[in-house]
């Protein structure tokens, strides 16, 4: 789509002079006045107002009022054959982007055009962004109904609008770095920059450097200043996950800057002040690291001002088939095909296995259905062994049971054990009678005897 370009100037030799200069690249509209420039801008969207300052009736600085209280604001160009310090002061105090003196140069007003309209640009896509980043970690984005999920959810909602400090705990897969960036994105932080880093991923010296940056010439290989994640993060939210592994000595740092809101770059003299919210996360209790003394009290007590502990799926299974479905559809979506149902056989196995990877193990496990899938719909035949109870079923590993422990090691009773091996037969069949009675090494009839009697177990051919 053409650029399009309002001219307002009393003067209609230069209205029409700036026209011709500028028709071939842009479209171009003309106001001899404010007041028919304000009709202009009410009836059609500009992207760029250049607009002369001194003019009969009302001046150019009330265009620019005008032009940027529009829900979609134009870049506003200032001209004027009166250029003084001051005029230029006052018309980008009001919100314009440059200004031109009379006679105007085409070349350099062309080139103030296409600044404009980049910078334009380059704020939509922003405004975009920011957008979806809402969307993404938006509290309504996060997917579940249990009461322990709607009771964090509403705790979110109360800290974010707080400066407090936030300490999550929870299983590594619990989701604790989605609830950091929902606190973030639902604070009047929101704009700013959200920062996170794995602590545990780092050395001892690297993380130090990582955190609070570096003088050049600090050390072996420090050939230019670096600026820290926590002056990264300033004016925004720092999440420091697996809080729990960090060195006693950046334990120290940690607790000064809780302190004093300030930080020292590694080598450096000067302190830096700084306005970041710290947000901390760990998958073993901090408390329980304090009375091992491999944690400091005093910087626990200054972490722990808000915790959240994430509870692990298997405490909210009520949730499973929700997570299931959301990311079923993410994948489905990222692969260009439909999404796979999940048979309620399937269903009901996956909602009764414990997630030991949490939500990331159920995240994997989706995507890997979809991209593996062998049809439109995911069976109890389609899951693995593991889902059902056990690393490999003595069925699945082409077998039988012969003893009578079950897949926790726990003693079954002998009709326990049978049932196993039965439903671990009908699964391997993929429910074909005649193949899992030969599995079991017993007569079809006789199948069909324990069917009548566990009629639960029954999963025709399909």
């Amino acid at each position: 789509m053409v650029p399009s370009v309002l001219i307002v100037d009393d003067e209609k030799h230069t209205r029409e002079g700036l026209k011709q200069a500028l028709a071939e690249n842009y479209d171009v509209s003309l106001a001899a006045s404010a007041d028919e420039a304000f009709n202009l801008m009410d009836a059609h969207p500009f992207d760029v107002i250049l607009t002369d300052l001194r003019m009969p009736g009302k001046s150019g600085l009330k265009v620019i009022d005008r032009a940027l209280a529009l829900p979609s604001k134009p870049a506003v160009l200032m001209m004027t054959a009166y250029g003084s310090i001051d005029t230029a002061v006052e018309a980008m105090r009001r919100g314009a982007v440059d200004f031109l003196t009379k006679p105007v140069n085409i070349e350099r007003l062309d080139v103030l055009i296409r600044r404009a309209l980049k910078a334009k640009t380059l704020e939509v896509e922003v405004e975009q962004l920011h957008e979806r980043l809402d969307q993404k970690f938006d509290l309504a984005g996060i997917v579940g109904d249990s009461a322990l999920l709607k009771d964090i959810i509403e705790r979110v909602k109360k800290v974010a609008l707080s400066k407090a400090t936030i300490l999550i705990e929870g299983e590594s897969g619990t989701g604790k770095e989605l609830i950091a960036q929902a606190i973030h994105q639902a604070s009047p932080r929101s704009r700013g920059p959200f920062v996170a880093v794995h602590c545990a991923a780092l050395s001892e010296s690297l993380l130090e450097s990582e955190l609070f940056g570096h003088e050049k010439g600090s050390f072996t290989g420090a050939t230019e200043r670096r600026i820290g994640r926590f002056e990264s993060a300033d004016g925004g939210t720092l999440f420091l996950d697996e809080i729990g592994e960090i060195s006693g000595s950046i334990q120290v740092k940690l607790l000064r800057f809780l302190e004093t809101k300030s930080i020292d770059r590694v080598g450096g003299s000067k302190t830096v002040e700084l306005d970041v919210r710290l947000v901390t996360a760990a998958n073993r209790s901090l408390e329980q690291l304090v009375r091992e003394g491999k944690f400091r009290e005093d910087l626990f007590f200054r972490l722990d001002v808000v915790r959240f502990v994430m509870p692990p799926l298997r405490q909210r299974r009520e949730d499973i088939p929700a997570l299931l479905a959301h990311f079923i559809r993410l994948f489905s979506e990222e692969n260009g095909v439909p999404a796979l149902e999940i048979e309620p056989g399937a269903m009901k196995t996956l909602q009764a296995y414990s997630w030991p990877g949490n939500i990331r193990e159920l995240r994997n496990f989706c995507e890997n259905a979809v991209v593996l899938r062998k049809g439109g719909k995911l069976t109890e035949f389609d899951l693995d062994p593991r889902f059902r109870g056990a690393p490999e079923s003595p069925i699945a590993a082409g077998g039988l049971a012969d003893g009578a422990a079950g897949a926790a090691g726990t003693t079954l009773s002998v009709e326990q054990n049978e049932k196993r091996i039965l439903r671990e037969a009908l699964i391997k069949s993929r429910g074909n009678r005649t193949r899992a009675a030969e599995l079991m090494g017993i007569s079809r009839r006789t199948l069909h005897r324990k069917l009548a009697q566990w009629p639960e177990l029954d999963v025709m051919d399909k």
